[in-house]
Parts: structure tokens; C-alpha cells; sequence
């Protein structure tokens, strides 16, 4: 089974239903066996008492029945797609999240951190924050909020579990680096929340795949489980690299993969 989980619409056509069809050819040609869209929290006016920042603010146009009736319309086609969304955790605003995603039947929640306080760490525009700040902290801060994230189980799985790497930045410390892995690994194998691998950071300037495989391997062997996801904001991205995602999760000892509906977690061989 392959699987690809992060995928997103608004932000290149919009939610409608010709536009979900192109994905899901893409899908079909690529073998994914299990497709699902998970658009953006911040884009919908029922989650503007979690995100709450400028930028956010000013991407706040969509409402959640317009997206209720994109899957139902698919689901009056017979169109094969799973119901998710991408949930920025911010700290603090657990008991808000789980009232929004609690209203609707969702069949997986992805958790992201993006921000450190007001800082948006995968913005081009904010890029230059790395070179001011120490980045040490930067990563413990990171990975604060990665574990915290896992500890709320109100996600089904972490998205880019890795993301602070995405300008390249890093550590020189490997004891460090893997002592925050480690307090990562501990929170996702207690509270049984999954990660992606993702493909996506193939297209961004790291060049390399989420998780680090050091860091994927430290989850395989405290049993946490995965799904492979790319990150999709046009259709030929769907199912992007599959063959080096794949490869990767094999090379650390992975033959399974996870297949989520309502939030119930099944495990499929891997593709």
C-alpha cells in the first residue's frame, strides 16, 4: 500500500470538485491505494481563535461547510478520498483545536509546528531569522513543541517532524541533535501518534526527505508508525519520490504502513 496523506488544494485552484479529480488521476497513475486532502487549518474562519498572527489572518477566507461539501459531493461520485486536514499546533490552544476537529468526521488530523512564537520558520520571507538566532534554541524550541504535540494525542500523525531543517541550518553538535530526537521518539511512541515521511523536503532547499534518517531509524525501533506523504500543492506532485520514501522506510526496517479512517489506524505491507 501506498499512501499520500498531505495533500492540499486551495492554494493553487481552490476546493472544488474538477480540481480534486485531477489529484486523484495523478494518484491512480502513481498506485497510491489511499489518497487524502488535507487542507490548511489557518484558511478556515472557524479556526481563528487558534492561529492567531497577521499572516494567518490575512489567509483566513474559506469556511468549513464549503470543504464538508467537497467530500460529499466526491462521495456522490464515488470518488475515493479520505477527509483530513493539517492543523498547526500552537501551544496553549489544545482545548481549542480539539473542540474544532472534534465537529467534524475527519478521518486523520496532521499536526505541524510552522511557528516559534511569531516567527514562521518555513517562510522564505522570514529565512533570514535563522542567521540571528542561536540555533541550538532554535531546535530545542522546535522540538518543545514537536513533543508537546505528540503528548496532546490529538493527532493522528506529525507532519515534516523535521521541518526546522528546511533552510538548511543546523546543529553541529550530533549528542545534541540526537538527544532532542530521542525526547521526540519517547513522546511518539507513548501517546501512539505516527509520523509521515515526507518527499516534500526533496523540493525544498534541505533537499532531503523528512524525517532524517537517523531520526526515522530511532522511531522504527521504538515502534512508531508511518505513512508517506508529499506535501502536494499541485496534482504532479502526488505520490512525488515515492520510490526514494520508500526505499528509505525499508532501509531502516519499516514494511508496514498505516491506513487511517475516522481516526482508527490500520496497518497495510508497504508498497
Amino acid at each position: 500500500m501506498l499512501t499520500d496523506y498531505h495533500v492540499h488544494l486551495h492554494e493553487s485552484k481552490g476546493i472544488t470538485l474538477d480540481w480534486l479529480k485531477e489529484y486523484v488521476e495523478v494518484a491512480r497513475q502513481r498506485g497510491i491505494g489511499d489518497l487524502g486532502i488535507s487542507e490548511h487549518a489557518y484558511f478556515f474562519q472557524e479556526t481563528k481563535e487558534i492561529l492567531v498572527n497577521d499572516w494567518a489572518n490575512r489567509r483566513r477566507s474559506l469556511h468549513f461547510q464549503d470543504y464538508l461539501a467537497l467530500f460529499e459531493a466526491a462521495e456522490k461520485e464515488k470518488i475515493p478520498v479520505k477527509m483530513g486536514i493539517e492543523m498547526d499546533y500552537v501551544p496553549g490552544k489544545e482545548r481549542e483545536i480539539e473542540e474544532f476537529i472534534s465537529r467534524y468526521p475527519f478521518d486523520y488530523v496532521i499536526g505541524s509546528v510552522h511557528w516559534i512564537g511569531d516567527w514562521g520558520i518555513d517562510l522564505a520571507a522570514y529565512r533570514d531569522e535563522y542567521e540571528k538566532r542561536d540555533i541550538y534554541e532554535v531546535y530545542r524550541a522546535y522540538f518543545d513543541q514537536v513533543v508537546t504535540l505528540a503528548e496532546s494525542r490529538l493527532f493522528q500523525f506529525v507532519g515534516h517532524i523535521d521541518l526546522v531543517k528546511i533552510f538548511n541550518y543546523r546543529p553541529t553538535d550530533q549528542a545534541f541533535l540526537e538527544g532532542e530526537y530521542d525526547r521526540v521518539v519517547r513522546a511518539l511512541s507513548r501517546s501512539g501518534t505516527s509520523i509521515e515521511i515526507s518527499t516534500a523536503g526533496l523540493r525544498k532547499p534541505v533537499g532531503e526527505i523528512y524525517p532524517d534518517p537517523l531520526l526515522l531509524k530511532k522511531c522504527f525501533e521504538a515502534g512508531v508508525t508511518i505513512v508517506l506523504s508529499s506535501d502536494a500543492h499541485e496534482p504532479q506532485h502526488v505520490g512525488y519520490e515515492y520510490g526514494k520514501a520508500v526505499e528509505l522506510a525499508r532501509s531502516v526496517g519499516y514494511t508496514e504502513v498505516q491506513v487511517f479512517t475516522r481516526k482508527k489506524k490500520s496497518a497495510y505491507p508497504l508498497g
